[in-house]
């Protein structure tokens, strides 16, 4: 029996991709629906244009995408229709130099404002609590 020729074997890889798939697969979204409520919400541009999360991307389209105070700017360097790890996602897109460095910088920036983490040496114990209760009361 001849093989069919539509068998998904025998399918090439696919030159473009909706928008809100390939987010979902290059992980800077947790969820399809996540990615496509930020394409909405014009957290997304391509090629400096609001898109619908419809939109077919191919390789070499340029990406701005905001989330929480982070801004990336990126060129597609492939598709991918399946959510691979980290590592293998990360090989999806490039990063502009420029944007790596405001990135980078914002996350120094809120380290900085957030200040030193300040762990006590041990945990109250029955003394210490009521010498803090004490001193919220005021009784001293």
């Amino acid at each position: 029996m001849p093989r069919r020729s539509d068998a998904p074997e025998d399918k090439a890889p696919a030159a473009q991709m909706r928008l809100d798939k390939w987010l979902w697969a290059a992980r800077f979204f947790k969820t399809r629906q996540l990615a496509i409520d930020a394409i909405n919400g014009g957290k997304v541009h391509l090629n400096g244009q609001r898109v619908k999360p419809g939109k077919d991307i191919g390789v070499g389209a340029r990406l701005e995408i905001s989330k929480d105070r982070y801004v990336w700017d990126i060129t597609v360097e492939g598709l991918g229709s399946q959510r691979r790890p980290a590592p293998e996602a990360a090989l999806l897109y490039r990063e502009t130099p420029e944007s790596l460095a405001k990135r980078q910088a914002e996350i120094q920036r809120q380290r900085d404002e957030k200040g030193p983490d300040w762990q006590p040496a041990h945990k109250p114990d029955k003394k210490d609590r009521r010498l803090i209760h004490r001193f919220k009361r005021g009784d001293e």
